[in-house]
């Protein structure tokens, strides 16, 4: 009797490991996604494309970090599989072969300054508040003084458009760079207490979608899923821009939002596709050549532009693809 309820126990056990292992299985296969920002209006057609994509079979679970930097090397640690943002810098420098595989958004940014201020020569010397350190606003910050001829005071990082624009508002800024939605709802409440400074056009990344080659190698299907799942989303909501209003899930992280915000939706996607903030092909080589020069111009590449290979920034498949 001893020996059956030993053999029991060991066959119990055999059995408690071997479902310990498949669930370890399970979760090896569920995307770890690093957000370099707390889920907000800018990424609701994001939030659309993963509830896409997972009744397509994909399983994925977020993390919301305060940065972009934290993002990177979120993914640099293999504590995450897919981050949020432009890691031109860390893909140049690092050992680890990151690459990105879709153009999220296209640096569609706006210098805005208190009356204090009209023209970006002005901003010679006075400090700016950007993003995040070596993202897309640093980048502009960079470019611009590049173009113009000035070299900007202290820099001081407040992630969000909507935050800077809070301290527009209350005086704890003279000079920052804001998003196209940010930018239209600020000089449409105070348009008479703030300038938009003339700017250059610029059509490389601002967010992308990026990790490490080795994981993408060993998750085609769900990178595949994944990045169909972005495309249908960028081109129905190229044809209209309410998609994303309308399959936002009411209990999902967006849905959870303000109601001023979910209010907002449609005329937030509305400007941003009528401003080119997406494209409905993911980027690819178009926006690796765009991103190539503007990144070289921002100080986060080295070396002469036409002498970068696409191939160490991006890894162009997975879009082929899907198209």
């Amino acid at each position: 009797m001893f020996r059956i309820l030993r053999n029991l126990g060991v066959f119990l056990a055999a059995i408690i490991m071997v479902a310990g292992l498949a669930v370890t299985g399970a979760e090896a296969k569920k995307i770890r996604i690093a957000l370099a920002e707390t889920p907000s209006d800018e990424l609701a057609a994001f939030f659309v494309a993963l509830d896409r994509a997972k009744k397509n079979g994909l399983e994925y679970e977020w993390t919301a970090f305060s940065d972009e930097e934290l993002a990177i090397q979120a993914v640099l640690s293999g504590q995450m599989d897919i981050g949020f943002g432009t890691p031109y810098a860390a893909m140049q420098k690092s050992k680890a072969p990151i690459r990105i595989i879709f153009q999220l958004s296209k640096l569609k940014f706006f210098p805005v300054t208190s009356k204090k201020y009209s023209d970006l020569k002005e901003l010679d010397g006075q400090p700016i508040m950007l993003h995040s350190r070596g993202g897309g606003t640093d980048s502009i910050a960079n470019v611009i003084e590049e173009k113009v001829g000035i070299k900007f005071g202290d820099r001081v990082y407040v992630s969000g458009s909507s935050n800077r624009v809070a301290a527009l508002m209350a005086g704890q800024t003279d000079a920052t760079i804001i998003d196209l939605s940010n930018k239209n709802k600020l000089m449409k409440i105070a348009g008479d207490k703030f300038n938009v400074l003339p700017m250059f056009d610029v059509d490389a990344s601002d967010e992308a979608l990026f990790a490490n080659l080795d994981w993408i190698k060993a998750n085609e299907a769900e990178v595949d899923i994944f990045v169909k799942a972005l495309l249908s989303v960028y081109r129905d909501m190229a044809a209209d821009p309410t998609i994303v209003s309308k399959e936002t899930d009411p209990n999902g992280p967006i849905g959870q939002l303000p109601k001023e915000v979910l209010d907002s939706l449609d005329g937030f996607y509305k400007d941003a596709v009528e401003g080119g903030l997406y494209d409905v092909n993911g980027g690819g080589e178009k926006a690796a050549k765009a991103d190539m020069d503007w990144y070289s111009r921002a100080g986060q590449l080295t070396g002469d532009p036409a002498s970068l290979n696409i191939e160490d920034f991006w890894y162009l498949k997975p879009l082929q693809s899907a198209q």
